[in-house]
């Protein structure tokens, strides 16, 4: 909680009178952040509300006992229903990778029913891991300087925010198990349940992470700082 106020007094991300949709899949990242945002709500010196939502794939998943962890712990709770899968049948082609197709329906499905909820916020449970391998996928498979930031606001005027950026994923995995929650894990990926390859970057930049951070323990706290230390002028820029 001291890291999460930290985050959030440093790049602004829950205010007075805000109305924050929670993107809640059910796993370990946005289980630690519906119940980070509760305990929030009880310290803040300002009020604000949210409201979880789960986006269901059309794949017959049964969210029972993710509602009913939700309603145990007064965390207002809702199940958008989509037709996702189906879908990805006729847009993915076989032994294609589709993590991409699912991850912008989801986030668009989140932000419409952010609109119809009278949301101005989308809060995602990304965490430092996510934005190192993120930095690292897109600068070495993309020739791309680019990570996740904390807040930004998208084309639809919602305002996305990461209130978990500054933390490890052990640390929320450690939440999640310490705690007794039980988290959805890879059993609820679609990818399962089609003949696709599975995405490999991923797995290749997280397996190079934990290589690079055996031998540099500070790695994580020095990607943190580096993130908020860009020296543009020093890059291969052309002046329009």
């Amino acid at each position: 909680m001291s890291k999460l106020g930290k985050t959030n007094a440093e790049f602004k991300l829950i205010e007075e009178g805000d109305k924050i949709l929670v993107g809640l899949s059910g796993g370990k990242d946005s289980l630690t952040m519906i119940h980070a945002m509760k305990e929030q709500q009880r310290r803040a010196p300002f009020k604000f509300d949210f409201i979880a939502v789960t986006i269901s794939y059309g794949m017959g998943e049964n969210y029972s006992a993710l509602a009913e962890h939700c309603k145990e712990h007064g965390i207002e709770h809702v199940v958008k229903d989509t037709q996702t899968y189906d879908l990805a049948k006729d847009k993915i082609r076989k032994n294609s990778s589709f993590c991409s197709f699912f991850s912008r329906m989801r986030r668009g499905y989140l932000y419409s029913v952010a609109q119809e909820l009278g949301c101005n916020k989308v809060a995602l449970g990304h965490h430092m891991d996510d934005a190192a391998e993120s930095f690292f996928m897109n600068f070495i498979y993309n020739g791309q300087l680019r990570s996740l930031a904390p807040r930004y606001t998208a084309e639809n005027g919602l305002i996305v925010i990461r209130p978990l950026i500054q933390m490890r994923e052990r640390q929320l995995r450690a939440f999640v198990v310490d705690n007794g929650i039980e988290a959805i894990g890879d059993e609820a990926c679609p990818a399962m349940r089609f003949d696709v390859k599975m995405p490999h970057a991923r797995a290749n930049t997280k397996e190079m992470l934990a290589k690079m951070e055996q031998d540099f323990p500070d790695l994580f706290t020095s990607l943190n700082a580096a993130f908020k230390n860009i020296s543009v002028d020093s890059f291969f820029l052309t002046e329009d």
